[in-house]
């Protein structure tokens, strides 16, 4: 009972799951859109669908293979052991490049408080260092602790988002919207095709749910409904947000803005709100990390428990927190933000999205395509399978589609990054396979 009551309760994981995805995605994405216009919206219907078909695909993985290790683990279901590394290997580095990511967002929404911040690339580089390492320490506390911290910090999301959402409306102009639609007159396959790693980068964090099962109280039940009601309720609040949005501030100006949600409350209020949602979204952001964190650090215990990482980011405290792991993750992510330091903020940022997003969509093929082994292990019926298939191929088609739109750049680098992957694989294989048997020569026979 004591270590059950460490764990995370349905409301703590759906909670998780919805600060991942929305406590720095959508912050910043309006203005990122706005490059385009108001058609860029479209993107949002395309990604949201795929995205739910993802988060009923990974659902269905967790009801009919309740085994801990996520994504890595319905991976072997259908790739064998090399699959629950490569892809625990993939999504750990995604995770790792999106903190370091995250972090350089929230220092970037900092410097209106703190300019100098924004002074240049050390300034920069010491902000998002210790946002960094201010989250992990604030993990050590266990898995009951973070769903606690990020039960408050999703209200910074919550208000001025899901807010806009509910009252935008009031202020919401046609004509502006239309003004907004296409500024750029790009083919409609295009510019959707151009805002697919955009959206998708906000729909991230679906999969934190089955990441962290070990973590979870009753996980066969909670894992499956919190990816599913996290990911449904951030399309919704993405989609009326982003509309609204387009409507109140003209598009040039939206484009420009460093602080769309902070731009458009002052705008329907006054700057003094403005100031107060810009600090929401820093806690927001803050709130985001700190979940990306803790699942970062459960993604290498889960596949240290497989002996397929170092057994340090195994161990756990009395309060179930690896607090070791999380040290070594932190030391990776300082290296990281140190490797692509920057004196700009978003230039920073750009460079890391694409590939995060490339390889974060390895793994969701690798363990969608788990899916089909998984329900002919366990006998599912041919409705289910059939209804169950259907969804998803819209699921993975979706994330074929986005990994073609993340650009020849993104691809390339996770391509490599995957092939190094193999090569760590080939040095522990040797682990997790059965020794073959004697050769004749070594048995006293003959040998050809």
């Amino acid at each position: 009972m004591a270590e059950s009551s460490k764990k995370m309760s349905l409301t703590g994981l759906t909670t998780l799951v919805a600060v991942n995805m929305m406590g720095s995605g959508i912050i910043m994405l309006p203005t990122s859109m706005a490059q385009l216009g108001a058609v860029s919206l479209l993107s949002w219907v395309v990604t949201a669908i795929g995205s739910m078909a993802i988060a009923y695909s990974f659902a269905q993985c967790g009801i009919y293979c309740p085994r801990s290790g996520g994504l890595s683990a319905y991976t072997e279901e259908a790739h064998a052991k090399s699959g629950f590394f490569l892809c625990s290997y993939l999504y750990f580095l995604s995770l790792a490049i999106a903190n370091v990511a995250v972090a350089i967002s929230a220092v970037g929404y900092m410097t209106a408080f703190i300019p100098w911040l924004g002074t240049g690339a050390i300034p920069l580089f010491v902000g998002t260092v210790s946002l960094i390492w201010l989250t992990i320490v604030a993990n050590f506390g266990g898995p009951s602790i973070t769903g606690k911290i990020g039960a408050i910090s999703v209200w910074g999301v919550i208000i001025p988002v899901a807010g806009l959402s509910l009252i935008g409306w009031f202020w919401f102009k046609p004509e502006v919207f239309v003004a907004a639609w296409n500024p750029n007159q790009l083919p409609i396959a295009e510019a959707v095709g151009q805002t697919i790693p955009l959206t998708l980068w906000a729909f991230l964090g679906m999969e934190s749910a089955a990441q962290a099962s070990d973590a979870v109280e009753n996980p066969k039940r909670n894992v499956p409904l919190a990816c599913l009601f996290g990911t449904l309720g951030a399309a919704v609040v993405y989609v009326l947000s982003t509309t609204v949005i387009q409507g109140i501030i003209p598009n040039p100006e939206l484009a420009n803005s460093s602080a769309p949600f902070a731009l458009v409350y002052a705008q329907m209020f006054n700057p003094t709100v403005g100031n107060i949602i810009m600090v929401l979204a820093v806690i927001a952001c803050v709130g985001s990390l700190l979940g990306w964190q803790f699942t970062l650090a459960q993604t290498a215990k889960m596949t240290a428990d497989e002996g397929m990482f170092p057994k340090i980011f195994g161990r756990l405290t009395a309060l179930q927190a690896p607090v070791l792991g999380m040290i070594v993750c932190g030391v990776l992510q300082t290296v990281m933000a140190l490797s692509t330091i920057s004196p700009n903020a978003s230039a920073q940022f750009g460079k890391l999205v694409s590939l995060a997003a490339v390889t974060n969509l390895i793994p969701y093929v690798t363990a969608l395509t788990g899916l089909l082994v998984i329900m002919y292990k366990v006998g599912v019926g041919p409705t289910i399978y059939i209804r169950n298939s259907l969804i998803l191929m819209v699921a993975l088609a979706y994330s074929f589609y986005a990994l073609y739109s993340c650009g020849k750049e993104a691809v390339f680098g996770g391509t490599l990054v995957l092939a190094i992957g193999y090569l760590f694989y080939g040095s522990i294989a040797k682990f997790f396979v059965n020794k073959s048997p004697p050769r004749l020569a070594d048995a006293g026979g003959s040998s050809l």
